[in-house]
């Protein structure tokens, strides 16, 4: 069998521009399935037309993704999910770097070519403390401050100082995994670790670099055997590491770049926008909020997935009726959303019958997702005098479902494994201002199965 490669190609599914002329104007730490299937294909789309846009991975801690790619020149395989599936072959990755090749990092950094650089590395990768702001005393951040970079910050913060040196100017960074606010925290972790150096290196930061905050969206299962069989059947070559997405994507990014060339992203489908929080708050409450009432009520009526959670009418009325009329009015969209169209798309998403997005895993750490999820719409609906009772109900089954003893992965588990509903709602970590809610903890309490 042939293995994917640069001469493998060219193939009616490959990318549509010569690869050879790519420049690195992106530099990716965390390339992982994510970036690969999500922004990646942003950057593909670019090249089409200007060919500024190769992008370099760093992996941190790991060398599984450069082993796997590099001999495939950057090339993988995105396979588009959805009742037709789709494969394509993605070329703007051009080489992905380990944590061993400092000098290369610092170098592709520091070129002038590179206009960006971005991270998924998940909430951990980023070294904050509870409150949010770096954590000096987390051991990869002392080892960033007396030595080579261990963390993420770190080798931003090392990779701006060659910038400075090489006299190449600022860039965009940007962060790309699921916090709030993520542009204006890196920013500050970035200062805060920049300011312990002797130099002036905090102050060029702060006149030459920015940090967007941004909102991305996609659901991205894992890779296993199966999409591989299912590629190579598709494609005739050898992948070593395709990657999957449901069709639909949503990337916005606050409009806060740097000076000089930047990627024309809107023009391949991102939303730029001065309002990244109230996309954030749209997603978190239409979005995971039905995704977390799917959890609780679909895995008491004894289904899976949120594909077949869907496919049961009772429920997915339901939840239909809890976002239009209970959690949309919640919301204050940002321009240029259409709430009413949003709750359409994602309703559709629910029920794509090629994700098989499992429902036990979207119910774990209950404790820490709901109050963003959905008590915060109770709140909104509470000071409007609108009625709770609809969303007393997936709140209600979270209740029996740590009463059953189900709680997956959640750090407050100890207190809330076999505790009566009563109890549980008493517990200010989780419901905050609403224990003291009477008519709150009256609605939830009286809140049936559907």
């Amino acid at each position: 069998m042939t293995r994917l490669s640069q001469a493998a190609l060219p193939l009616p599914n490959g990318p549509r521009y010569d690869r050879a002329a790519l420049r690195t104007g992106i530099v990716h730490f965390g390339p992982g399935a994510f970036h690969r299937a999500h922004q990646v294909p942003v950057y593909d789309t670019l090249n089409a037309d200007d060919s500024r846009w190769g992008v370099v991975g760093v992996s941190l801690n790991s060398a599984s993704v450069a082993n796997a790619l590099n001999p495939q020149d950057g090339l993988y395989t995105l396979a588009l999910l959805d009742a037709a599936p789709s494969f394509e072959m993605v070329g703007a990755l051009r080489h992905v770097l380990t944590a061993g090749e400092g000098a290369a990092i610092l170098e592709a950094i520091a070129a002038p070519d590179t206009r960006v650089l971005s991270a998924t590395v998940t909430e951990k990768g980023y070294c904050y403390a509870a409150d949010g702001s770096l954590d000096m005393d987390h051991p990869a951040i002392v080892a960033d401050r007396t030595g080579t970079p261990q963390s993420l910050v770190g080798w931003i913060v090392a990779g701006l100082a060659a910038r400075r040196a090489a006299g190449t100017g600022g860039l965009t960074v940007l962060s790309c995994d699921n916090l709030a606010d993520n542009g204006a925290k890196l920013g500050r972790a970035v200062a805060a670790l920049a300011a312990t150096r002797a130099d002036d290196l905090a102050d060029w930061i702060a006149g030459e670099v920015r940090f967007p905050s941004t909102m991305v969206d996609a659901i991205t299962p894992a890779t296993d055997d199966a999409l591989r069989e299912r590629v190579t059947a598709a494609t005739g070559l050898k992948d070593a590491w395709p990657i999957q997405r449901e069709r639909f994507w949503q990337w916005v990014v606050e409009d806060d770049f740097a000076p000089g060339e930047r990627p024309d992203l809107a023009a391949a489908g991102v939303t730029l926008t001065h309002d990244v929080r109230g996309y954030e708050l749209a997603k978190l409450r239409l979005l995971n909020g039905a995704h977390s009432s799917l959890a609780y009520l679909g895995l008491e009526r004894g289904h899976a997935t949120v594909a077949e959670a869907m496919r049961d009418p009772a429920l997915a009325s339901f939840v239909e009726r809890l976002m239009r009329e209970d959690i949309a009015p919640s919301l204050t969209p940002p321009a240029g959303l259409d709430v009413d169209g949003y709750v359409t798309t994602i309703l559709g998403r629910f029920a794509n019958p090629a994700i098989a997005h499992q429902l036990i895993q979207i119910a774990a750490d209950g404790s820490q997702k709901l109050p963003y999820r959905l008590l915060d719409a109770v709140r909104a609906a509470r000071a409007a005098g609108r009625p709770i009772d609809r969303l007393a109900v997936p709140i209600a089954a979270w209740l029996r479902f740590v009463e059953r003893g189900e709680v997956v992965a959640d750090p407050l588990a100890a207190r809330l494994v076999g505790r009566p509903a009563l109890e549980v709602l008493g517990l200010r970590e989780v419901f905050g201002d609403l224990v003291d809610d009477a008519p709150f903890v009256a609605a939830v309490l009286a809140a049936r199965p559907l």
